[in-house]
């Protein structure tokens, strides 16, 4: 059997799994199951951070390219 060891999540990973968790929590509250459904989808602040806290995950926070 294969064993998979997990890196541990880095600060930008920690703050993106706080972003979905208060994202899904407006949703809930709101009872929306998207955040495009919502009349402040363009201008949520919100979102605007989750958005930014994705960016950050995946480039960990340098500019340019991305981490996969």
């Amino acid at each position: 059997m294969q064993e998979t060891h997990k890196k541990p999540k880095d600060k930008f990973e920690l703050h993106l799994d706080e972003m979905i968790q208060k994202v899904q929590e407006c949703q809930e509250q709101k009872k929306h199951k998207s955040c495009s459904v919502c009349e402040h989808y363009f201008g949520c602040e919100l979102r605007n951070e989750y958005i930014k806290a994705v960016y950050n995950s995946m480039s960990k926070g340098e500019t340019g390219g991305f981490e996969f």
